[in-house]
């Protein structure tokens, strides 16, 4: 069974910086792509990053472009969301998200596979 654990939100001042892991699990293919999306409170889910295992390809919303960065560690089947800058907007829960068997362009994943529970990140002004 296809697992996703995310971890590493918490409390941070504006300015501050957090690093979100997903570490996936259940799984032998190699070819997937891992996706961040977030949500606040009476918002839509945003679409915040995103990187395809096979291609190393990298997507960033333009409201988290420059700020945020994304990583895959592929033997740990782990992903890093390093935020950077962080602004009271950015506060949501943040999910991670997998789509099996997929080597196109992380962004166009509409429906991922499988979900995590979700970590809060809250910023503080």
């Amino acid at each position: 069974e296809v697992q996703l654990v995310e971890s590493g939100g918490g409390l941070v001042q504006a300015g501050g910086s957090l690093r979100l892991s997903c570490a996936a699990s259940g799984f032998t293919f190699s070819d997937y792509a891992i996706i961040w999306f977030r949500q606040a409170p009476g918002k839509e889910r945003e679409r915040v990053s995103c990187i395809t295992s096979g291609t190393d390809r990298t997507y960033f919303a333009h409201s988290v472009k420059g700020r945020f960065t994304i990583s895959i560690d592929k033997a740990k089947k782990t992903v890093y969301l390093q935020m950077n800058s962080l602004k009271p907007e950015d506060t949501a829960v943040y999910y991670c998200a997998i789509e099996e068997l997929f080597n196109g362009p992380c962004e166009e994943v509409s429906m991922p596979d499988y979900w995590g529970r979700g970590t809060q990140v809250t910023v503080s002004a």
